[in-house]
């Protein structure tokens, strides 16, 4: 069924799972109800919460009507989303993670975009909200901010590269795509919403694109985010498990331009969080890394992706077995001042990364190369 609101405007329906997130829940509720665009369902999923988030959500739903709230037992992230998505009326579904703020504009702009290109759904850009004890600070992504850099619309074909923007909830869907595609959230794993949107970029005969920023992901100091627990086994099983299942879905689309860009600036996208690790892991961890490195890159090497040259030429030590020397390696980025590259040498090849320890003469040039724009 098609919902629309007062003088016509159509009703957006934003899921919110909620878990334990008392601190942070009444600033996503208060940004998400603020939107300029005023006519909201927003469904709230209190997916078991152990603290007062479902009491201050059931709060929030007595005085606005616009909110309802379910409880739910504790499921997980994507289990609540897709309980949300159940009681969604919208005509455009969007999400919004409960300790994150959305901008005042950010639903309007997303809507304007979709109504002048009929996308099925449009993505904008983000900033990463820092917390710190020292004061909140906001910071573009740059590698969002290109991948945004313009107001357009097309398939992904002709912007391959937006599958690296693999977030929920930058975006707004139209409810008819995504129920004729049969889009779910995967249920009882973290990352779950790199397959979902691959699958939703691949099956959307019009991908809509904004350079405004529509979202403020807050990046908690205190580390408990998802996203901030990568050191343990369970997060990298889960990292590979949601790459596995997205690169059969690229894959499956059959284009070649769309998978090259998906392997080689895509999937390694967030290899470096991890390789950073590399020194304090423990055996178990480690294998499961350089397992997945085979798995995804043996046939084609990371020395060919868009990682940064350090973390190229840790990729290329993982791919060979040489677990000492990538750990030389970040070990030794690690301990670089804030801001300082690796040292460049000169050689009868040109400009190369040195890495003191690691013997140059053991590494194929590839590993070691600058590009152009890194020298």
């Amino acid at each position: 069924m098609r919902w629309r609101g007062r003088q016509g405007a159509p009703l957006i329906s934003v899921v919110v799972p909620v878990f334990d997130v008392e601190a942070y829940l009444p600033a996503c509720l208060d940004s998400v109800l603020a939107q300029t665009h005023e006519e909201l369902q927003v469904v709230v999923v209190d997916d078991g919460s152990t603290d007062t988030s479902g009491a201050i959500a059931d709060a929030y739903a007595a005085r606005d009507p616009r909110v309802e709230v379910v409880h739910t037992d504790n499921q997980g992230l994507g289990a609540a989303r897709n309980e949300g998505l159940r009681h969604a009326r919208g005509t455009f579904l969007a999400f919004a993670d409960s300790d994150d703020v959305v901008p005042p504009a950010a639903y309007a702009t997303l809507l304007r975009q979709q109504q002048r290109t009929g996308a099925d759904l449009v993505t904008g850009s983000i900033v990463w909200w820092y917390d710190d004890p020292d004061g909140e600070r906001q910071v573009q992504p740059p590698w969002m901010k290109r991948l945004h850099a313009t107001r357009q619309a097309g398939i992904i074909d002709q912007m391959p590269e937006l599958l690296g923007d693999v977030f929920a909830w930058n975006k707004l869907y139209r409810r008819d795509f995504w129920v004729s595609v049969g889009l779910s959230w995967p249920v009882g794993t973290r990352y779950e919403d790199q397959p979902t949107l691959t699958e939703a970029y691949l099956r959307a005969r019009r991908i809509g694109v904004v350079p405004d920023v529509v979202y403020q992901w807050r990046i908690r100091s205190d580390g408990s985010s998802i996203t901030q627990q990568r050191a343990s086994l369970d997060d990298l099983q889960d990292r590979w498990a949601t790459k596995r299942t997205s690169r059969q879905s690229v894959l499956d689309y059959g284009s070649s331009k769309v998978s090259k860009t998906f392997q080689d600036k895509v999937l390694p996208g967030d290899l470096h969080r991890y390789f950073v690790l590399i020194p304090d892991c423990d055996d178990e961890w480690y294998a499961v890394l350089e397992s997945g490195v085979r798995e995804f890159f043996g046939a084609r090497s990371l020395v060919h992706s868009g990682l940064p040259p350090m973390h190229r030429l840790t990729g290329w030590l993982v791919e060979q077995g040489r677990r000492d020397d990538a750990a030389l390696v970040m070990r030794f980025l690690r301990d670089l001042p804030r801001g300082e590259w690796a040292p460049r040498v000169e050689d009868e090849h040109g400009r190369r990364i040195d890495v003191p320890g690691l013997a140059a003469g053991s590494v194929p040039r590839a590993a070691l190369a600058l590009r152009d724009h890194e020298r």
